[in-house]
């Protein structure tokens, strides 16, 4: 498969209608349709249901689209990196990560980085852990940012200047919220918006779900966006159990934060691939995180 045959079929994918693609490609619509058909045919199977209207794709075109994506990604940015200039120092940083007060250190970071030397760009990916160290393993992402006692073993790691604090997000009317700490039996009898990262799935048969690797409770609904979860709590779905200091709490807002009263603080780690080349851009922003963790002691 050639990188161009695939940037075609993911034109096709994102159109769902070959002509369009042709278009956007700058190329004539039959020249489209026999790459499409060769590419078939080298693989041996069908990636597009042809109709009328457009074009729809198969478990193997879908399949196909997710893995085109990433290699047309990893040969972009392969392409930049090589193609930057010695005299200067630029390219792009991928960072993935939670929804956390942690990623301030990556903030202020780049921040300094880009003032120094403009061509470097952050590109900032949310997702949950396994998401994030998923994308690190298939080098989509160059660093992530997880959570936890201690960081994944097969990666090099730094200890970030930051612990997350557990607790639940209720509104500001709810009982709890004027209490100091809460304890997660008292979680027992509430609805419950859990962290998609924190939870496992459960049933359709079955409302409880495994919460914390440790207790069972009635979860309504779960999130990997803290914000969408919010609007659950306003709504009066539940209580949502979150980290500190990622939607405005207290006076004037909607919202209270309760920590954990049974739940150590979490630390934050930075994460990247053992013995893997980092880019030129990469180098400066992670001797830059290092001297931020280092000052922070």
């Amino acid at each position: 498969m050639e990188l161009r045959t695939l940037r075609s079929f993911l034109a096709v994918a994102r159109e769902g209608n070959v002509t369009r693609a042709a278009r956007s490609l700058h190329i004539t619509q039959p020249a489209l349709s026999r790459q499409l058909l060769e590419l078939e045919r080298e693989l041996g199977c069908e990636l597009l249901v042809r109709e009328s209207r457009g074009v729809t794709l198969t478990d193997a075109g879908m399949l196909l689209r997710k893995r085109a994506e990433e290699i047309v990604l990893l040969a972009d940015r392969a392409e930049l990196e090589i193609r930057s200039p010695e005299a200067d120092i630029e390219g792009d940083v991928w960072v993935g990560g939670g929804e956390s007060r942690a990623i301030e250190s990556v903030a202020k970071v780049v921040t300094r980085l880009s003032e120094k030397h403009p061509g470097i760009r952050l590109r900032l990916h949310s997702g949950n852990r396994d998401d994030v160290v998923e994308r690190v393993d298939k080098g989509l992402l160059d660093f992530g940012v997880v959570f936890g006692e201690e960081p994944p073993t097969r990666y090099d790691s730094l200890m970030l200047p930051w612990k997350d604090t557990w607790g639940m997000l209720v509104r500001s009317d709810d009982p709890l919220a004027g209490r100091k700490s809460v304890t997660l039996e008292e979680l027992r009898p509430r609805r419950v918006i859990a962290s998609a990262q924190s939870s496992s799935a459960a049933s359709q048969d079955d409302p409880t779900i495994t919460f914390f690797g440790q207790e069972s409770f009635n979860v309504v609904a779960t999130y990997t966006l803290l914000y969408n979860a919010s609007l659950l709590v306003e709504q009066g779905l539940g209580i949502a159990v979150s980290f500190d200091g990622i939607v405005a709490t207290g006076d004037g807002t909607p919202f209270a934060f309760v920590p954990f009263a049974d739940m150590e603080p979490v630390s934050s780690y930075l994460v990247w691939k053992r013995y893997q080349p980092l880019s030129r851009a990469c180098e400066a922003f992670l001797r830059s995180m290092r001297k931020e963790c280092e000052d922070a002691r």
